[in-house]
């Protein structure tokens, strides 16, 4: 993993823990290609992230999977994210002061 990749991680962890959510690394052996993270904010559905490098897109086999987690149809949002601006442009369409204590 590159060290900007993981300052990008720490971030996205650091932001979902000041939200009041869980940010779960995500590890499935046998399966590649899942994404690194999920992220669970109080009142909203799931996030399944796959975070990459700046400038750095997901694998084909990542973007396969992330369409498979996608077809399934659960209440879901499954995102990559470059840069820690990309993480704070997607928490700020979070707001759990507004929905805490269910969806």
């Amino acid at each position: 993993m590159y060290r900007e990749e993981n300052q990008i991680e720490r971030h996205l962890a650091l932001s979902t823990k000041k939200r009041g959510g869980l940010c779960f690394k995500l590890i499935s052996p046998g399966n590649n290609g899942v994404p690194d993270r999920i992220v669970l904010l109080p009142g909203y559905v799931p996030m399944f992230i796959e975070l990459k490098a700046p400038g750095k897109k997901p694998r084909p086999l990542q973007e396969a999977v992330m369409r498979m987690i996608q077809s399934t149809g659960c209440r879901c949002h499954v995102v990559w994210l470059d840069s820690m601006a990309a993480v704070d442009a997607l928490m700020a369409g979070y707001d759990v002061s507004q929905r805490r204590g269910g969806a």
